[in-house]
This record gives C-alpha cells, sequence and structure tokens, in this order.
C-alpha cells in the first residue's frame, strides 16, 4: 500500500484518528531503523524538537487552531538552510566550525508558522554542487529499491527520507535539478518552482541566477500544498482536463542517448496520454545543442559558486570534496565579459523558448536520460563526471531557462518532466496532477 499524502493524514488528524505526536513517533523510529541499519539520509535528527513541535500541534488543533494542512506532519530539512540554534553545513566538513545558525532560513519559518514539525537535517551533495547525491564526508544515500544504486542529488536524503517513510514531505532546492533528479530516481513527485519565488535567504547558495527552492513529496496535490507553504501563494492548481492538452516533445538534445528503459516508459507514457486525449505535438529546439557549448567554462554555477566560496576554499579546501572544489574552482577562470556573455545567451535562449512554446500546455521530457547508476560506477574521476552531466541534462534546461517543472514517477527509477517557462507554476501544477490522474 502507498504511503499516505499529506490530505489523507490531515484528515486523519482532523477525525482525531491519529495525532501529531503519534505520526512524529513512527517518523523518529524509522529514522533510527534506517540509521542503524546503515542509512544516510540524515544528517542531523532533533528528536526532542520535532516531539516538542508535534505536542504543540496536538495542544493547537485541541483548541480549534489548525495552521495548514501541514500541521502536525512531519517534514525533512536539506541540510542546506539554516534552522534556529543549528549548523548548517551544506554536506560539508568545511563549515564544522560554523556557529549555530539565530534565526530560521525565511523557508524554514514559513513551515514552522505552518504547524511542520521539522524531523531534522537531510543529507545532501556537498554544497549541493552535484546530480548524483555522493558524499564522501556523510555517506551516500541509496534508492529505497535497490541499495547499489545511488538516490540522486543533490537533494539525496530528502528524497530517501519520503521514499522511506521517515517524512511525509521534503524541502529541498533545484540549481539543475536536485529536486527533479532524485524524485525521479526514488519514485517520487517533485516540484522545482520558478526561481524566486520561494526564498532563499538563510540558505547557502550555488548560483543565484538558477537556485530554487521546493518540495519533494508523494503527489502533486502534495506539492502544491507544500508550495503554497513555502510560497505564501495560494494557486489553483486543481487538475485541468487532459483531453485536448498540447504536449510538445522535441527529440532535440533532451531525447539524446537515453536509457533503453527509460526511452521505453517515455514513449509508453506519451501513448497512454494520446489514448486518453492528449495532444503529443513534436516540435524542433535544435539551439538546445548549444548548451554544453554556452556552458563549457563551467556556466553561470561556477562562476557563481565561486564568489561564494573563493574565500572558504582558500582557507579550508583540503576539507572539501574535491570533486566539488575542482568544479567551483573553474568559476576562478571566467573573466566578467565571459559572465556577462553567458547571462546575454541565456536571455536569447529564453525568448527562442518562449516562441516555440508559446501554444503548449507543458513540453514534456524524460526528467533524467539514465536510471539510477550503481555507486561502484562512480569509483573514477572520468565516469563520475560523464554521469553527472548526463544526469544533470534534462532537468538543467529548465534552470537555464528559469522555468519551472513537476517530475512524476512512471517506472522504477524513472520520471517523467512536465515543464512550462517562467512564471507558469499554477498551469505547470495543473497539467501534472492531470498527467497524474490519467496514469493512476
Amino acid at each position: 500500500m502507498s504511503a499516505p499524502t499529506i490530505a489523507a493524514l490531515a484528515a486523519s488528524l482532523a477525525a482525531g484518528r491519529t495525532t501529531s505526536v503519534a505520526l512524529t513517533e513512527q517518523a523518529l523510529a524509522r529514522i533510527d531503523s534506517h540509521a542503524r541499519t546503515g542509512g544516510t539520509a540524515f544528517m542531523e535528527v532533533d528528536a526532542a524538537g520535532a516531539l516538542a513541535a508535534a505536542r504543540a500541534a496536538d495542544q493547537a488543533r485541541a483548541a480549534g487552531l489548525v495552521a495548514s494542512p501541514l500541521a502536525g506532519l512531519p517534514i525533512s530539512v536539506k541540510d542546506l538552510f539554516d534552522v534556529r540554534g543549528q549548523v548548517t553545513r551544506a554536506g560539508s566538513k568545511a563549515l564544522d566550525g560554523a556557529a549555530p545558525a539565530q534565526a530560521d532560513a525565511p523557508a524554514v519559518a514559513r513551515l514552522r508558522a505552518a504547524g511542520a514539525v521539522l524531523l531534522g537535517r537531510t543529507n545532501m551533495s556537498e554544497f549541493a554542487f552535484s546530480g548524483l547525491g555522493l558524499n564522501p564526508h556523510y555517506g551516500t544515500p541509496r534508492t529505497p529499491f535497490d541499495a547499489d544504486r545511488i538516490a540522486g542529488g543533490s537533494t539525496s536524503g530528502g528524497a530517501v527520507s519520503v521514499a522511506e517513510d521517515m517524512a511525509v514531505a521534503a524541502l529541498g532546492t533545484d540549481t539543475g535539478g536536485s529536486i527533479r533528479i532524485p524524485s525521479a530516481f526514488c519514485g517520487l513527485t517533485g516540484f522545482k518552482p520558478t526561481a524566486r519565488r520561494v526564498p532563499l535567504a538563510g540558505a547557502v547558495p550555488l548560483s543565484t541566477s538558477l537556485d530554487s527552492a521546493g518540495p519533494l513529496a508523494r503527489s502533486v496535490a502534495c506539492c502544491a500544498a507544500m508550495d503554497a507553504v513555502l510560497s505564501g501563494e495560494t494557486l489553483d492548481t486543481r487538475p485541468a482536463e487532459l483531453a485536448g492538452m498540447r504536449f510538445y516533445v522535441t527529440r532535440d538534445f533532451v531525447c539524446d542517448g537515453l536509457d533503453a528503459a527509460v526511452a521505453q516508459a517515455f514513449e509508453d507514457t506519451l501513448s497512454r496520454l494520446s489514448e486518453r486525449g492528449a495532444r503529443i505535438v513534436p516540435f524542433d529546439f535544435p539551439e538546445l545543442r548549444r548548451l554544453p557549448e554556452i556552458n563549457g567554462g563551467g556556466g553561470l554555477t561556477a562562476a557563481e559558486a565561486w564568489a561564494w566560496h573563493r574565500q572558504l576554499l582558500a582557507e579550508q579546501g583540503e576539507r572539501y570534496d574535491q570533486r566539488v572544489a575542482q568544479r567551483i574552482r573553474r568559476g576562478q577562470q571566467q573573466s566578467a565579459a565571459d559572465y556577462i556573455d553567458l547571462l546575454a545567451q541565456r536571455r536569447a535562449m529564453q525568448h527562442r523558448a518562449g516562441e516555440r512554446l508559446r501554444d503548449a500546455d507543458a513540453w514534456l521530457m524524460p526528467t533524467v536520460a539514465v536510471r539510477p547508476p550503481r555507486l561502484d560506477a562512480l569509483a573514477r574521476d572520468e565516469d563520475f563526471f560523464a554521469l553527472n552531466g548526463l544526469v544533470l541534462r534534462n532537468p538543467s534546461v529548465i534552470n537555464f531557462l528559469d522555468g519551472c517543472a513537476v517530475t512524476l514517477p512512471v517506472a522504477q527509477g524513472i520520471g517523467l518532466g512536465v515543464c512550462a517557462l517562467h512564471g507558469q507554476d499554477a498551469r505547470v501544477l495543473q497539467v501534472a496532477g492531470a498527467i497524474e490522474r490519467s496514469l493512476m
């Protein structure tokens, strides 16, 4: 039986069939069992704080005060965000000596104000700079269905926390797929909103141009409930009518080199949607093939990461994951002119996307080109970097275009990317909800 959704758990709490304390105790027991069997989803668990919040949520409910659908529900937080009284390490040893945060990051504060029970900090790729989720310092989370395969990154621990029923939903970030990749690999739904809809103050940045924050959860409705709290916006996210929708599909770039299983799952999904009345509209977007050249010097991510990390690398560089440090240092080689050119090329690509996708209800693509890789396939640097680039390729297109996207599970370890352009968050959630309902 599938794990209950936010709506189902909220209904159980409202009916008195369970309590927040009971749900939190169950979550903490699962976290403990996960850790005792070698699991590495969490870096830090705040059991006392979580139980205190759960008791407060139950007392508030008894008094008729229910702040949101998240009230009393256990939520995990990526180690990128400040939580009052806790050290934000961003998955690194380089920040071990940092002082505890004096205040919650705004996204965390919004979850707390909504009555969510914050369980603890989840593991991640160091400084969020990888789509694979490897962490040499704190361990590498694995998929729930195969312990030899990686959970994906960078929100690796957050995905595992939800997939293994340790949390109802997770707060993550997405710079080039860091919500959608682990969601796809772990059989979850993930939502990357338009950047800047969810505040990123109080979170360690990777790329200020590309970073966004959002949820990993069990369903589109769960992601919408999380987004309403995180963004402070109430969108109309009710599933739309699937029949007659126009789903654009390009074979350029995002369908290059797909795993056979991914290609088959994608084609099967398109066929099912077509059978249910959707229109699959082929289109060309050959300019996407220029992205490797445009980002050949490390792109916006390396340039902006270098600006933040340069002093810390000088002082603590030996404590970094050297694969991460190597990628960040590429930003040192970029000139101001290179950076300005990158911004101009991004604007031009966004303009072209707007023209090509003007009449689309959504742009569909495989979330990730491959199934979750085996950990033992990533021992050599050349294999790690090649697979990291391939895993990041499809989802990072949407970050470069400043768009929004949902990933839906369509096969074990395989996701369908439901994508749209800047500011179309409500529509992409409506469409993803329609697709989700049609695939059940």
